[in-house]
Order: structure tokens, then C-alpha cells, then sequence
């Protein structure tokens, strides 16, 4: 293997996180003992995270200290690039990639694939997915690790078919939550600017009931806003003509009317999470729309939530503080938790981003049983494309210097929004 770079394949029962800190700890025995001799450095997400909170704390500049500006002051995009280089600045024998194309649009995974192509040539990589679609293409060493015990096995298979639980059928709803009409969401030349910089433009969006909806664009493109228009959370929805279940913005709607009705999923919805409840009570929680579950669940619901966690291979984790799940099994939990009152309408914001290959094949088996059984709305968001997820309506985000358009793309055919 000498220097050449390695993909390890992480499913979501593995404990990454103390996998990498046993790796950077010089603590590795088997394939991994070469790097206890040398310096390493890990690039993540989560690594970027630990260094604002860092400079925050203690009010200091440690990363971008040539622009004299806090990392938290750039955008995502422009954190990567500049904590990217500072790693390299640091001059590591190795360092470790960890699902670096989340959040991340096609034209930037091509950009960060050549990038780190060119990085190999003269440091030691270690690349960790969660699926195997996501190696890089010119990594020819690929390992996975089957438990905690962080021992490294052969990938010989890269194209394993996974099956899910489901026996084509899902719990049944404990109570329909009422919603006559047929128009979910109306856009009508929505324009959204922040200091005097244009978002969006001329949006004009119809979403209605039982529609499966893909929300693309590149980064920054305003597919957050767009989120945050419907879902109650943007102030700049007022004033504007949106309708959201037939109720213009501004006319006296409740914000808790709005949360009964929409089941919301998206990975930084994992952040609010921090209160040490078990799994069974951060599912429970979606019935009553709260950050936790404050109210004592019915009989009902207990059985409803025991059906979920059987389909979701979670059950012996049932009482298991929540914050001690790993990074996956927290996302499928949050994903049943939107889901589980089966509300009219359904925002997934990159719901398969960190799921292992077995959970991605559930959660879009679950998706198309949804639209199958159901006559709930789901609006989609993700850069990727899933062969197994057919939306049958694409509302697209492009870019402009007066704010980004939208699109529908349908059957093919497009049409201007």
C-alpha cells in the first residue's frame, strides 16, 4: 500500500468519531499502525465546527489568520477552501477526509475531488464515506470497518444490495390532520433580498397535495430561504403574496398551526437536539411538534413509535440517550420523528446525507411508500441524484446577479417560473 491514498467505508452503528480520535491518537494497531509514528490532521464538517466554537470561546483568530477574519465569518463554501488550506499549512503526514461532499453541489465535489487528487501526490490520504458511490475514483485501496472493535476488512464488494424491513406497507396515521384544500403552497413573484442583495427573484411556485417535489440548485442558490418561506421561520415571508395551506403570510396564522400540519427534516435539525433524551422520546416528540418531549405520550403513540423503531433496526436502542446514537442512527431517528404524525406536507432537506448504504435503500423505499400509500405532500431536497427516488416535479434554482430564478422541470419538459 506504501503512501497511496485509502477509502474506508464507516456504516452508522460504527462510532466514527472515537475512530477518528483513535487513528489521530497514535493508538492503531493492524493496517492503521504505520500512523502512530506520524502527524495527522482531520478534515470535516465537524473539524471546521470545532475550530468557530474555539475561536468564539476564546475570541481569537486561529484559521484565517492572513484575512484577520473569524472562520465563522465566511460561507460555507469559503470555510472549506480556507480551513483546506490551513490543514495543509500544518504540514501533516496524513490527513483524514470525512464525508466531504456533504452539502456540497456537483460542479463543487468535482472541484474538491481534483483538489484533493492533487493533494495525494504529496500527502498521505485516508477518505471516510458512509457509501461506497462517494470513493474517490482514484483510490484503488478501499477497507470497511464491520464494528467497534475499528479492524480493518478488504472492500471487496462495492455494489451490495441492501433490503429494508418494509413488507410494503407502514404504520397507519393515529389521527388525520385536516387539511381540505387541494393548493398546500402558492408562490407569486416572491422576491427575497438581504442587505440589499438579491436571494431569489420573480418566484412563482404551486405545490399541491400528493405531489412529490425535487427542490436543486447549487449552493447558495436560495433553496434554504425557499425552505424557511414555507415553513414559517423567515420574517421576509411578510409582505410577500405566499400562501401556505390556503392562508395568505401576514393574515393571523399561528406558527403552531403552520408545525402541525408540516413534518420538517433537514441534518442541522440534529444541533437542536442537545438535551439527553432517549431515542423513544426524540421520536415521540414529533407528535407534539417540541425540541424534546415535555408531555406524556398516549398509549397509542408508544406503540406507533415501537413499530418505527422495528423498521428502522433500532429497537434495542430504545432507551439509549439520544446524544449517544451515532451521527446516522440520529438522522433516520429524525427523519421518522418528522414523519410520524404523517403530516399533509413533508420537507426533507438531504435526508440521505451521512447514511451508510443499508439506511439510504430504507429511507427511499420509505419516501416511495409514502407517495404510493399516502396522499402526503413531500418536497425533496438534495444535490444528488437517487436512481431509487423518481420526484415527479423538479423545482430548479438558478443563479443570477438579480437573485435566482426558478424552474419546473416535468416529464421533461421545462417551463419558466
Amino acid at each position: 500500500m506504501n503512501n497511496e491514498p485509502i477509502a474506508v467505508l464507516v456504516n452508522n452503528n460504527i462510532d466514527k468519531k472515537t475512530f477518528v480520535s483513535t487513528i489521530l491518537s497514535k493508538n492503531n494497531s493492524g493496517t492503521l499502525q504505520k500512523y502512530n509514528n506520524l502527524k495527522g490532521i482531520l478534515f470535516s464538517d465537524i473539524a471546521i465546527k470545532n475550530y468557530i466554537e474555539e475561536e468564539y470561546r476564546y475570541d481569537i483568530i486561529k484559521v484565517a489568520k492572513n484575512y484577520n477574519r473569524k472562520l465563522s465569518e465566511f460561507s460555507s463554501g469559503e470555510r472549506r477552501k480556507i480551513f483546506l488550506k490551513y490543514c495543509l499549512n500544518q504540514k501533516p503526514d496524513y490527513i483524514i477526509f470525512d464525508s466531504i461532499f456533504d452539502h456540497l453541489d456537483s460542479n463543487s465535489q468535482l472541484e474538491l475531488t481534483n483538489t484533493i487528487k492533487q493533494i495525494s501526490k504529496k500527502f498521505q490520504i485516508i477518505q471516510l464515506v458512509n457509501r461506497t458511490s462517494d470513493i474517490l475514483n482514484f483510490i484503488k485501496h478501499k477497507y470497511q470497518i464491520k464494528d467497534n472493535t475499528f479492524n480493518l476488512h478488504s472492500l471487496k464488494n462495492t455494489h451490495t444490495s441492501y433490503y429494508s424491513n418494509f413488507k410494503n406497507e407502514i404504520p397507519t396515521a393515529l389521527k388525520e390532520i385536516n387539511y381540505t384544500g387541494n393548493t398546500l403552497v402558492k408562490f407569486s413573484n416572491v422576491c427575497v433580498s438581504y442587505n440589499n442583495r438579491p436571494i431569489v427573484k420573480n418566484i412563482n411556485w404551486t405545490v399541491k397535495k400528493g405531489e412529490f417535489w425535487q427542490l436543486v440548485g447549487p449552493n447558495g442558490s436560495g433553496k434554504s430561504t425557499l425552505l424557511s418561506l414555507i415553513t414559517g421561520e423567515n420574517p421576509k415571508a411578510y409582505g410577500q403574496d405566499i400562501h401556505i395551506f390556503g392562508q395568505k403570510k401576514g393574515s393571523g396564522e399561528s406558527i403552531w398551526d403552520l408545525k402541525k400540519r408540516i413534518g420538517y427534516f433537514s441534518t442541522t435539525i440534529t444541533e437542536l437536539f442537545s438535551c439527553n433524551q432517549t431515542l423513544e422520546h426524540i421520536i415521540l416528540s414529533g407528535y407534539f411538534d417540541s425540541v424534546g418531549l415535555y408531555k406524556k405520550p398516549q398509549k397509542m403513540q408508544l406503540d406507533a413509535v415501537e413499530q418505527w423503531l422495528k423498521i428502522i433496526n433500532l429497537s434495542t436502542y430504545k432507551n439509549t440517550p439520544f446524544l449517544k446514537l451515532s451521527s446516522g442512527q440520529q438522522r433516520i431517528a429524525l427523519i421518522i420523528r418528522a414523519l410520524i404524525k404523517q403530516p399533509p406536507l413533508l420537507i426533507l432537506d438531504e435526508p440521505l446525507e451521512g447514511l451508510d448504504d443499508e439506511n439510504t435503500t430504507l429511507v427511499t423505499q420509505l419516501i416511495n411508500l409514502l407517495i404510493d400509500k399516502t396522499e402526503i405532500t413531500i418536497l425533496y431536497v438534495s444535490h444528488r441524484t437517487e436512481q431509487r427516488l423518481l420526484p415527479t416535479t423538479i423545482f430548479q434554482l438558478t443563479p443570477s446577479q438579480s437573485g435566482s430564478l426558478g424552474k419546473i422541470i416535468k416529464n421533461n419538459i421545462v417551463s419558466k417560473s
